[in-house]
């Protein structure tokens, strides 16, 4: 795809990777016909850590049902909000799609709650980020080339990733150590396409999870007719429709809201871009504030949006009676663990370091990348048994 934007990230002008790489025929060159980001984006996909996505929580733990959103789903459709939004800001798609896809890489098994209890157990060793831990999985852990370890991504996707959601004046202990290796410029605004990730994100749960909700019974239409924006939406669904029943306009409704939310974002940051007068992706950098983003009116009524998803859905009681149980596989998991290493396949014991706080961050690395139904099997393995709750 070509870029038209002068402010937009080119793969030409990339600062490059950690590791010089070398075409075996033309020497600096990469195979084949792919630029920097699309190789990065290719790097991602065929990755452990975004396999593993297929079978870590999104909104419901280790759901029985088929049609519920997991990570790897949920990191699709953000990509693919990502593009839609790339595409008509002039921005670079693979970089953009790229980042979308790899922004949950760093999430442990059962989302938060697993979250948490990393965070427990690491409260004397610098503690537990996903964010961060999604730069430590790329650049340390996955070691698929025989000189390197990590994938050996581009700067300005390893920069994307790590401000996704701004700059960074305290770098915990993971993303300070991806730094020292590759300096990402913390404190200053990322690339327009690492803005565009992290509200694609936003879009994508704020109105898939409203499906996943009332397909679990959790949510009702009713309820969420009390969110100003669904039900302005709603009424519009409605008078489209009005001889379709009620239950066969919920995916409109999702499409719909959908379809503002991302034309909103679009005309607001045409307008931040020219208002700022940036001429290029250092510009962006140094604009001193995010370019991308929501118009006032659009802003209120998806913060009001997901006020009500944090009260009815994030935190309904049969969420956080799940959350509790999920926090005791891992936080078990971590001391079963500690307790004896050898209980951790052969490669990762072999490679245990003897010292602190190394020692424990390597036995969170193990857990981190586990899938829910892996770490259920781990803990019932060298744990003992644990009830799971209908639906888990």
């Amino acid at each position: 795809m070509s870029v038209h934007a002068p402010w937009a990230s080119h793969p030409a002008r990339s600062k490059g990777r950690l590791h010089e790489e070398q075409n075996a025929t033309v020497p600096h060159l990469p195979r084949g016909p792919r630029d920097v980001f699309q190789r990065d984006r290719d790097r991602i996909i065929h990755s452990i850590s975004f396999r593993r996505l297929r079978h870590k929580t999104q909104v419901f733990m280790a759901p029985d049902g088929d049609h519920f959103r997991v990570r790897l789903t949920h990191s699709l459709e953000v990509a693919q909000i990502g593009r839609t939004i790339a595409r008509a800001l002039g921005l670079n798609e693979d970089l953009t799609e790229a980042l979308c896809l790899a922004h949950d890489i760093g999430h442990p098994p059962f989302g938060h709650a697993g979250e948490a209890a990393l965070t427990t157990a690491l409260a004397g060793q610098g503690g537990f980020d996903h964010n961060g831990h999604t730069l430590r999985a790329l650049m340390t852990i996955e070691a698929p080339y025989p000189r390197w370890t990590g994938l050996n991504l581009s700067w300005e996707m390893l920069e994307g990733l790590a401000k996704h959601n701004g700059p960074v004046t305290a770098p915990g202990w993971a993303l300070a150590e991806a730094d020292a290796a590759l300096p990402l410029d913390l404190t200053r605004w990322p690339s327009l396409e690492a803005q565009v990730a992290a509200i694609a994100d936003d879009i994508a749960y704020d109105n898939h999870d409203i499906d996943d909700g009332l397909r679990a019974g959790l949510l009702t239409l009713d309820q969420l007719l009390d969110v100003p924006i669904v039900a302005r939406i709603w009424r519009d669904v409605r008078d489209r429709f009005p001889d379709v029943p009620p239950t066969r306009l919920i995916g409109e409704l999702i499409r719909t809201q959908i379809g503002e939310m991302v034309a909103d974002l679009i005309a607001e940051t045409r307008a931040r871009i020219a208002g700022a007068g940036v001429g290029s992706v250092d510009d962006v950098r140094g604009a001193g504030r995010c370019l991308v983003g929501f118009s006032d009116a659009m802003r209120e009524e998806e913060r009001v949006l997901k006020r009500f998803m944090y009260a009815q859905l994030y935190h309904h009681p049969r969420q956080l009676a799940a959350a509790t149980i999920a926090e005791g596989i891992v936080g078990g998991l971590f001391a079963a663990y500690r307790a004896d290493p050898t209980r951790m396949p052969d490669g990762w014991a072999a490679r245990l370091p003897a010292d602190e706080p190394q020692r424990s961050r390597h036995i969170a690395d193990f857990i981190a990348g586990m899938t829910d139904r892996y770490a259920i099997g781990r803990y019932r393995e060298i744990v003992g048994p644990i009830d799971l709750p209908e639906g888990f």
